[in-house]
């Protein structure tokens, strides 16, 4: 069982994260790298592979939670380069981060905004 989740977490995070991802587990190997196999087998091999949603909703939620979370802004960028690889639009994840404002407040809403236009700008390079 410990394979098939390791596997299927590791065709998850390739399929969403594609290189970023990689480079996350990557970052991790020479640490800890039971926390970059927990990464790869609980949410990409457990939660990701999940019916119930696709992925663009799961990365929808995913960015919206570390978007009001405020504090995570490593992961949320990885989140966004993902959402936009699983199909979401530019707009789609503009008025997700502007959501956010109502229940997150604005900080945590402004800190997004500068999350995603680095995404952008990135992705633009």
């Amino acid at each position: 069982m410990e394979n098939q989740r390791f596997n299927s977490g590791l065709e998850q995070l390739s399929k969403i994260d594609g290189e970023a991802g990689q480079k996350v587990i990557e970052s991790l190997r020479d640490i800890c790298p039971d926390l970059a196999k927990f990464t790869i087998e609980y949410p990409f091999g457990d939660i990701y592979t999940r019916q119930g949603l696709d992925l663009k909703s799961r990365e929808i939620a995913t960015v919206s939670a570390l978007t009001a979370m405020g504090n995570c802004t490593p992961q949320l960028k990885v989140h966004l380069h993902a959402a936009l690889n699983v199909g979401c639009t530019e707009e789609e994840l503009k008025e997700v981060i502007i959501q956010m404002s109502v229940y997150a407040g604005f900080p945590a809403a402004l800190n997004g905004m500068f999350a995603f236009k680095e995404v952008l700008s990135e992705r633009s390079n």
